[in-house]
């Protein structure tokens, strides 16, 4: 077997000179941080890393942002800017003896008067454990981590690791980023052989992900095509790029959170972009239902008592047809509520009576509502005085049913939108009719 690590095997070329043979993407690695493109919010002048850079000394941080949009990059030229020893680990491939090692060479580069940037890739698939493994080795200032992460860091890491590091928001490149990236390409492969709408179309693919435009143009410089394409060519020969949507966490929450303040908002396009978004991508289509459920109380209650009801027969047509014949209904139910008279007035409610229920603790009810099944309670004064509505003039008693060391309190307040405006009558109604006989 041949010997992969033998002393006479030449060695690897520097991390930072990429081969004849890599990767375009990696051909294209920018030298330096200002050949960084679509971050200038953080490597400018005025962004965080800039003023960092410019003081020449490094904290720790958190780099978040979708994939391809430079988080490892900006690590490695963070390092040269300020200095600084580089040493990266993925999270994928590394475990405890690998921490253990890149700290102790930390240790050894610090006695030597060497600081150390620790990249960590992937930092958010360390477990909870793992992540405190690094907090003593950040706080005596042995590494000045550096982790990147495509998923929020507020669920994936945990609150010791993110006080001591701050978390910097890394954007989706920008269609005009995206085409200084092909311009570079061009700059060293040649012209792409695509005609200016095809060229367009490549730029919308990428979604926002550098490494992946490069990807796909790297492709088309393999095939040779000599022909210009135009998008269909373009369409038929890449394949179709699958939108970014991680139902565990940010693509899951953030398209849930548009749907539903686009419902809120009366806006039934974007509310159906946003659900298609979901569904296309994968949602689990009971899930969607579920929320929809849900925004039908909470948002319009009972401006349209309908809402609910269209939502749970939503429900039930998707049970009974299945995908995706039963996603019309669901379409239905997002129209209906999107377009739906709005009130948040049942959701105030609750929110209020709960808080009083828990202030209030164990005040009794008064003793004339109390049912009195015994002997015992009867002569206690259970129910007595209890005025039955049925039997009382105009079916209404107007009695008092709050506990007697408590006010009356108005937690619920209808609008006066859609069926709460009849609500509302006949809540008033209700109370000047108890106004009236209260003061016989």
């Amino acid at each position: 077997m041949t010997d992969l690590f033998a002393d006479d095997l030449p060695p690897p070329p520097p991390a930072d000179t990429p081969r004849e043979d890599a990767p375009l993407a990696d051909r294209l690695r920018p030298g330096e941080l200002s050949e960084v493109v679509g971050q200038d919010h953080l490597t400018g002048e005025e962004g965080a890393i800039g003023r960092m850079v410019a003081a020449g000394r490094l904290s720790s941080m958190i780099l978040w942002g979708p994939p391809g949009t430079g988080k490892t990059t900006t690590a490695r030229l963070l390092a040269d800017a300020v200095g600084m020893r580089f040493e990266a680990i993925s999270a994928v491939f590394s475990g405890v003896a690998d921490l253990k090692k890149a700290f102790a060479a930390a240790d050894k580069a610090a006695d030597a008067g060497q600081r150390t940037l620790l990249f960590v890739d992937e930092i958010h698939r360390f477990n909870r454990s793992q992540q405190d493994g690094f907090l003593p080795f950040v706080e005596r200032g042995t590494v000045t981590l550096v982790g990147a992460t495509t998923e929020n860091p507020s669920f994936a890491l945990n609150a010791a690791l993110l006080s001591r590091a701050q978390v910097l928001i890394l954007r989706r490149l920008d269609n005009s980023a995206l085409s200084i990236l092909l311009e570079r390409a061009e700059g060293l492969e040649g012209p792409l052989p695509l005609n200016p709408d095809a060229r367009e179309a490549l730029v919308a693919s990428a979604d926002g992900d550098g490494r992946f435009l490069l990807n796909q143009a790297e492709t088309l410089y393999a095939a040779k095509i000599e022909t210009p394409l135009d998008p269909a060519g373009l369409g038929k020969f890449l394949q179709r790029r699958v939108a970014v949507y991680d139902k565990d966490r940010d693509g899951h929450y953030n398209l849930i959170s548009a749907l539903h303040k686009s419902l809120r908002g009366s806006d039934p396009q974007a509310a159906l972009y946003y659900m298609a978004r979901m569904l296309t991508a994968g949602e689990e289509p009971r899930y969607v239902l579920r929320r929809l459920v849900r925004f039908a109380s909470e948002d319009i209650g009972l401006a349209d008592p309908q809402a609910l009801t269209q939502c749970l027969a939503a429900k039930d047509a998707y049970e009974f047809l299945g995908s995706p014949e039963g996603e019309l209904a669901i379409v239905q139910a997002c129209l209906y509520l999107a377009t739906a008279p709005k009130s948040n007035a049942a959701y105030a409610a609750q929110k209020a009576a709960f808080k009083s229920a828990r202030e209030t603790g164990s005040l009794m009810p008064p003793q004339n509502i109390l049912n009195a099944p015994t002997k015992l309670m009867k002569d206690i004064g259970y129910g007595e005085g209890y005025s039955y509505d049925h039997n009382a003039e105009g079916g209404f008693s107007g009695d008092n049913y709050w506990p007697d060391e408590m006010e009356p309190q108005e937690y619920y307040q209808p609008v006066e939108r859609g069926f709460e405006r009849k609500v509302r009558e006949r809540m008033e109604w209700w109370d000047r009719k108890r106004t009236e006989l209260r003061s016989r």
